[in-house]
Parts: C-alpha cells; structure tokens; sequence
C-alpha cells in the first residue's frame, strides 16, 4: 500500500529541484557506490546525463544492476553503430505539418512543445530530434492556430516534447488558449514522465489549469518499473486525478530493466495502486545508441502472454511497436 505524503511548501518548488539535478555522472555513481570504469560510463556523451534527485533516491546503492539507473547513466556502447538503428525510428520528419507540429494519425496532432526533459532516458526515440528547428515556439502560435482551425476532424491534441510540463503553467496556458480555436476538439492528451521522474512538478497551479480546460485532460505518464512508483508519485497522480484528469501508465520493455514477467507484472500492479491505468508497453523504437535495450519481439509476446494468466485484463498493457507511415501504433500479438 503506498501512503500519500502530505504536501510541503519546500516539495512544491519544483523548479529548484529540477536546478539541482545530477549532470555529473562519475558523481552519481559516486554517491551510489558504484565503479565508473565497471559500467562503462560514458561521461562525454552528446546526450548528458540528466536525473532529478527524487528519482536517485529510488536507486539502490551498491547495486550496477539498478533497473532506474540503467535507464539514465550514459555508456560507452552508446556510440557503437547497430544496423536498423537510426535518428528517427518512428518516421517524425516525414509527419511534419508545420513548426512544432506532427500530423500522423487520424483526427490526433500532436504538438512538439520543447526539447526539453526533467531527465534523460538512454532509450528516447527523440534523442537526436532537431528541436531548434522543429517546436512549437510561442512566436509561432499564431500559425498553429490557423492549422487547427481548418482541420475541424482533429478531435484530439497531444502535447508531447521532450516534456511538455517543462514549460511554466503560464506558458501552457497560453497554449490551451490557441488551441481553443480546434472546432472539433474534445480531449488534451499531455504525454509526461515529469509526473514520476519529478513529482513535485504537479503543483497547484498546474491543476488549477487543468481543471479548467474545457476539454477532457489525459495525462499519459511513463514509468517503466515499479520501484519508479513512490509515495511523492502517488501523490502528483492523485492530483491529477483530482483536477479531472484521466491517468495512463505506458512503458517500454527494456532489456535488464523490465523484461521479465515478474517486473513487469510488478510495474502494473504497483502503478495501478498508484493512480495509473496500463496503457501501451512498447517495443523499443530503434533509435541509435540503444541497442542493448532490444528485447526481441516473440520474447515481448510470450511475457505478455505471462501477464494475461496473471493478471486482470485491466492491468494488462496492450503490446505495440510503432513503424514509420503507419497509420496507428501496429499492435504485436
């Protein structure tokens, strides 16, 4: 059972707790106990390394084998090249409909919003992403406005990033604003993981804001392990909750973190007691520099097989891999 934590002035300054991330890796496993040379840090990485403390501190010391850690901590097998991974697995340039705009699947657009990330995940399909050219800049809103208000089969705007609750509550405001003019729309799909890596992050007026859109919020949040579930967690997804927000877990089944039954039955289970419904588990997109993170896709079928005896239907995540010109997330059976 995890017991929500009563809120302190202190946990609300999210914006101190995201200046005071580790960006030092021979720190961080420093202060886990852990040998550099050992696990093959990377500390020059052109993707940093980038964690909030709140997170660290699920970490198990002493452990190289930590299934959060293993998610963050840049390493040298990084730089090697695979054969079938690239800088865009999922086929983004090609969707793009304008600044900051993706334009994929029927009556959804989604919104690049910044490039910008509480933390770096070693696995992001949008790691090498060009986002100085390609987000939806406020000096741009007025171009995204006009797209949406001719286009009134959009029933659904997806803000996405990087993270798109980096941005200041003020700034999202101003985005909700222009997407008012979306004739069709009725839900806001937010796809987060601030909510789990830096729960403080979802503060009052973040809810206030939400509570107030006129279109049904969904927040999807990513985790991809139980022990990334804690009581600060439960409490931002109840607030979430709170503020009228529908709650959805998605993961990525990751080699060494997640891709075992019991993880992944574990990650279900726990985040549901948390406030999040399972969504998609996620075959790994083939993005360069991740390819220790494959688990081949009749492994993924028959742990998610696992689950189905196990677990209720409700708690079971639908297996998908998403391919470049699809016209929606290939389910894997």
């Amino acid at each position: 059972m995890i017991t929500l934590p009563h809120r302190s002035k202190a946990a609300s300054d999210w914006s101190q707790q995201l200046r005071d991330a580790w960006r030092d890796g021979h720190a961080l496993l420093d202060h886990l106990g852990l040998d550099p040379a050992a696990l093959g840090l990377d500390p020059d990485s052109p993707f940093p390394l980038r964690v909030p403390r709140a997170f660290v501190d699920r970490m198990r010391k002493g452990d190289p084998h930590d299934p959060l850690l293993r998610q963050v901590l840049p390493r040298t097998r990084e730089r090697t090249a695979v054969d079938g991974f690239d800088t865009d697995p999922v086929g983004d340039a090609a969707s793009r409909a304008g600044a900051g705009l993706l334009h994929k699947y029927h009556g959804r657009v989604l919104v690049i919003t910044t490039g910008a990330c509480a933390i770096h995940c070693r696995y992001c399909f949008r790691r090498e992403f060009p986002y100085a050219e390609h987000q939806a800049r406020a000096s741009e809103f007025d171009a995204l406005a006009e797209y949406l208000a001719d286009r009134p089969d959009v029933t659904e705007i997806i803000l996405s990033g990087g993270d798109p609750l980096m941005l200041s509550t003020e700034r999202l405001r101003r985005l909700g604003e222009v997407l008012a003019g979306a004739p069709g729309l009725k839900r806001l799909r937010i796809h987060t993981r601030m909510p789990v890596t830096l729960p403080a992050r979802v503060d009052e007026n973040l809810c206030d804001w939400l509570a107030a859109l006129p279109w049904t919020p969904v927040v999807v949040v990513h985790a991809n392990h139980a022990r990334e579930f804690d009581a600060e967690v439960a409490g931002s997804l109840a607030r979430l909750r709170e503020a009228g927000g529908w709650v959805l877990n998605q993961a990525v089944l990751l080699a060494g973190v997640n891709d075992d039954a019991d993880a992944l039955a574990g990650l279900m289970e726990t985040g549901f007691e948390a406030g999040a419904l399972p969504y998609y588990l996620h075959l790994l997109d083939r993005v360069h520099g991740s390819a220790h993170f494959e688990v081949d896709e009749a492994t993924a079928s028959r742990l998610v097989e696992t689950l189905r005896r196990r677990l209720p239907g409700y708690l079971v995540p639908r297996l998908v891999r998403e391919r470049a010109g699809a016209p929606y997330k290939l389910p894997v059976l």
